[in-house]
């Protein structure tokens, strides 16, 4: 796997625990993405966790070593057709994850992540770890 390349949060929580399979399957890759719904939820982590001072240290850091995906009015559009399709589907997936699908297709990158229900966006590119 090589190139541009997007990750969501399951991923680089498992990069961060150096999962072998993510660290022999990313090695290739030349630029990391993170959609803000992504950021968001690791800035969460940390704060949620029992070693808040040392991993806010660790989630920045690899935050400021990726390219960030922000959102945009064309980023909206693309949530709206794909919640309408999968809410037509009966096959609804979580907000934040709505939102990383959308971004991902604005920019074309193939999201990187170990959720199934990502299964269900139409022309979503997906590498499964």
């Amino acid at each position: 796997m090589s190139g541009e390349i997007s990750l969501d949060t399951n991923i680089v929580i498992r990069l961060l625990k150096n999962d072998p399979l993510v660290t022999k399957k990313l090695a290739s890759s030349t630029n990391f993405f993170l959609p803000i719904p992504v950021i968001a939820e690791l800035l969460f982590a940390p704060k949620n966790s029992s070693r808040i001072k040392e991993n806010i240290v660790i989630y920045n850091e690899f935050i400021d070593f990726c390219n960030v995906l922000n959102i945009t009015r064309e980023t909206a559009d693309h949530y709206s057709t794909i919640r309408l399709d999968l809410k037509k589907r009966g096959c609804p997936i979580p907000e934040n994850d709505l939102w990383i699908a959308s971004v991902c297709k604005e920019h074309a990158f193939p999201l990187a992540t170990g959720d199934y229900h990502f299964d269900n966006v139409h022309g979503l590119k997906i590498i499964k770890l």
